[in-house]
């Protein structure tokens, strides 16, 4: 059965496919049974992983849990990765791909043939599993080598580009997992003083981001953030005070709040909520 599974998502993803894009194979469609596709949950989570910070393996796979607590049939899950603009490394929508909801309908059970009610459950159920190996995958790629150093981080710029770009997407409830230290250090802002973090006043800091337009629109989402202040091990002052941290996090919330979106939790760096 898995081996028939399996070769049932290969022709799947081999496909081509003209819609919209779905980087998640369609068990409904392959089956020919889009007539009796069930409706889509309205749910999406945007991951957003920063390049430019170094996370802790314990870490990396945290994140990857909530996501395959979070996900359920039915939701859209998009995955982004960004980093100051270097020749390979560059903001890019890595995954985007719709899980499908369960065929449920008794009445519409009770329709069909027993052979293609049977694969069609066992694809839906294979789905999921598909799903959680491809974006685990996806994730631990995006993440910044043990190897790499960047010194720019855009945090601010690639936020409302990646804001921009969600403004198509049609669902009507956005959570967002973002994945940073939330340092920004880039040309237009910068966090850090003679390679330290410095002193961090709100409503200071939201002038300077509302004077260089760095604003976004998250249409209503829910933010969670895990890795924030996270220290590379191999830095000189690797040490974050706790007023420093009480800083960083006031000033995230009231981006987020000018920018249409709800700061759930701020994981310093361990996300201790669940995403809802």
């Amino acid at each position: 059965m898995k081996a028939w599974l399996a070769l049932i998502l290969l022709a799947i993803a081999c496909g081509t496919q003209a819609a919209e894009r779905n980087d998640i194979p369609s068990c409904y469609h392959f089956l020919k049974q889009d007539a009796v596709r069930p409706a889509d949950s309205g749910r999406e989570l945007v991951i957003i992983i920063d390049q430019t910070v170094k996370v802790p393996l314990p870490l990396k796979e945290s994140v990857w849990q909530h996501v395959l607590r979070y996900v359920q049939p039915g939701d859209r899950v998009v995955l982004y990765q960004f980093s100051a603009l270097l020749q390979d490394n560059y903001l890019k929508r890595v995954y985007d791909g719709k899980l499908e909801t369960l065929f449920t309908d008794q009445k519409a059970r009770n329709n069909m043939g027993m052979e293609s009610l049977k694969k069609l459950d066992a694809c839906l159920l294979q789905q999921k599993h598909y799903f959680s190996q491809s974006i685990g995958k996806l994730m631990a790629a995006s993440f910044a080598a043990e190897g790499d150093s960047v010194a720019k981080s855009e945090i601010l710029g690639s936020l409302k580009r990646i804001a921009e770009d969600l403004q198509s997407d049609p669902a009507a409830e956005k959570s967002v997992l973002l994945v940073s230290d939330m340092l920004e250090n880039s040309d237009f802002v910068s966090f850090y003083s003679n390679n330290r973090i410095r002193s961090l006043a709100a409503e200071t800091e939201m002038a300077q981001v509302t004077k260089q337009d760095l604003i976004a629109d998250f249409n209503g989402a829910k933010v969670y953030v895990a890795g924030a202040g996270l220290i590379d091990t191999g830095a000189k002052n690797n040490y974050r005070s706790g007023k420093v941290m009480q800083q960083l996090e006031a000033f995230w919330q009231r981006y987020f709040a000018a920018s249409h979106a709800e700061l759930v939790s701020f994981g310093a760096p361990e996300l201790t909520v669940e995403i809802q």
